[in-house]
């Protein structure tokens, strides 16, 4: 991974799609504070052996709209950083697909915990589309089957209780390893492996800067920590770093 220009890495979390309108777990407004039920519904125990579980979760699927989200304008500035000429990979804990939506390369996203975008068989292992399981749930199927073996459907996502794709993690670590600069966006730094990366960066030498509503167990570390919102601050990082990096951003 050689270059003239720094690398930077993104590691980002729920707070950097909250103002596309999908709620963060853990937050002073998160899913979980408002409703502690809803974690069965990503932990992967609870949700294969409990139909009702399932049922609920669907349900929430639904409502949520995480297929009707749209990028904001910190997604829309980290592929500003793609298109000024700066070499960027994203490492995300999120699940919604918006960095690839908001223009950046899909190629340099790496997606810690899977894609809320497709489901996948606890049984046979076959993905599928998200959309046409959420219109079976809305036509009446509170539970839809795997319709290729009839198995329990889930979508394409890491839950609680399940381990991360070991080839994922690996790839994850090697940009930590290798990256000049580490921009944390959006996370508590709570759920490892995911937060360890900020270990491996910090390492290998790398500037690391948090950009979060609360406190992190890594904020003492980082060389700069912004409590700003980050749809105002991760545009004027960007505009920064482009900036150092002798780039342009998009008129």
């Amino acid at each position: 991974m050689a270059t003239s220009r720094p690398l930077v890495a993104v590691l980002s979390g729920a707070g950097l799609s909250t103002d596309s309108g999908i709620p963060d777990y853990r937050g002073p407004n998160g899913l979980w504070r408002r409703d502690p039920e809803a974690e069965k519904a990503v932990t992967i125990g609870s949700y294969r052996a409990d139909p009702a579980v399932r049922r609920k979760a669907w349900l929430l699927r639904a409502e949520a709209g995480v297929l009707d989200a749209r990028p904001n304008p910190a997604h829309h500035a980290l592929a500003e950083l793609e298109r000024a000429g700066v070499p960027l990979r994203v490492l995300t804990q999120n699940v919604d697909g918006l960095h690839q939506l908001g223009g950046v390369s899909a190629r340099k996203v790496l997606e810690l915990h899977g894609t809320a975008r497709k489901t996948q068989c606890l049984g046979c292992k076959v993905v599928g589309s998200m959309a046409d399981a959420l219109d079976r749930v809305r036509a009446g199927e509170p539970d839809p089957a795997c319709s290729a073996c009839g198995g329990v459907l889930k979508p394409a996502t890491v839950m609680f209780g399940e381990h991360l794709d070991p080839e994922v993690l690996g790839k994850a670590r090697g940009i930590a390893a290798a990256c000049d600069r580490m921009l944390v966006i959006g996370t508590t730094l709570r759920v490892h492996p995911a937060a360890g990366l900020v270990d491996v960066a910090l390492a290998a030498g790398a500037e690391v800067t948090i950009v979060n509503a609360e406190p992190t167990p890594y904020d003492e570390r980082a060389a700069a920590v912004v409590r700003e919102p980050i749809g105002t601050a991760v545009p004027a990082l960007v505009r920064r770093l482009v900036a150092e990096a002798g780039g342009r951003l998009s008129a």
